[in-house]
């Protein structure tokens, strides 16, 4: 299983070419074996979306001016996967996987739809329904087709039904798999073991992060507020997620955290983090 580094992640250390040779060469010297990219941060984006991301806590930086191609060419980090969003794709199919097979990679991500209502059973099977037709036109060019979650695929459709249910139902194996983020499921209070195990070999990649605290000085209160944290550091019982990515043949696990980090420092805290899949993988 392939270990690789969510470019989300290097957006505040990335802001030039030197940073960014420099970042990807931290990556590759944790013992790395591979880069996510996402194409908002490869090409030029509007100052909304920069806004947006960073609102959110994933600041893109001035990444999409740089010539990633030739810095992923300099680096010898493989790229695991891409992503992008799915309106563009329906929109330039044909383009969208020639970057993708340029970048030598056979899996596109979509991840998450903006102000899409989850919570609607119709709305997911519309979605499941594009997803399939996307997928299908992808796999004619030799790409695959993942979707990535967060916490919101989680909403009730109807009684006993989420939206992760519909998603799963109503795409077709043959043209759309999955990229699992187990820390937004822990996040939303679900079983991440349980989700890969019924997710089986349609879980091509593997997201992750720990859920933890940093602890601090309490103020008005002794409660602290979880958040992501390096591998092994919090929560979660990633030994035992590990052991199930393993049996049902996940490709790749990718780590992305946009926040909280070590001494608030993205490069010492995958490497803090890369201590803990080295040791496993």
């Amino acid at each position: 299983m392939k270990k690789a580094v969510q470019q989300i992640m290097l957006g505040k250390v990335t802001r030039n070419e030197a940073c960014a040779r420099h970042a990807l060469q931290t990556v590759k010297a944790a013992g790395y074996d591979g880069l996510e990219l996402n194409r908002f941060m490869i090409h030029p984006t509007s100052l909304m979306v920069r806004m947006m991301t960073r609102a959110a806590g994933m600041p893109v930086g001035n990444g999409g001016k740089l010539n990633w191609a030739e810095l992923v060419r300099e680096s010898g980090l493989p790229v695991i996967s891409l992503h992008t969003d799915l309106g563009s794709l329906e929109r330039e199919t044909e383009k969208i996987a020639e970057e993708a097979k340029a970048f030598g990679t056979d899996y596109l991500v979509i991840t998450g739809m903006y102000r899409f209502d989850y919570g609607s059973e119709q709305a997911v099977l519309d979605l499941a329904k594009r997803l399939n037709k996307a997928g299908e036109a992808l796999k004619k060019a030799g790409i695959t087709l993942l979707y990535h979650n967060h916490n919101v695929e989680l909403l009730q459709v109807k009684p006993g039904v989420r939206a992760y249910d519909v998603l799963l139902s109503g795409t077709d194996p043959a043209y759309v798999g999955f990229e699992f983020d187990s820390y937004w499921f822990a996040d939303g209070g679900a079983d991440a073991k349980e989700w890969m195990l019924r997710l089986g070999s349609r879980m091509k990649l593997w997201h992750v992060t720990d859920r933890g605290f940093r602890q601090s000085r309490p103020a008005m209160t002794p409660i602290l507020k979880a958040d992501s944290v390096e591998l092994g550091t919090g929560s979660m019982e990633l030994d035992e997620l590990l052991t199930v990515a393993k049996s049902i043949g996940t490709d790749a696990i990718v780590l992305e955290s946009h926040k909280n980090w070590i001494d608030k420092d993205p490069l010492k805290s995958l490497a803090v983090s890369a201590k803990w899949l080295n040791e496993r993988l």
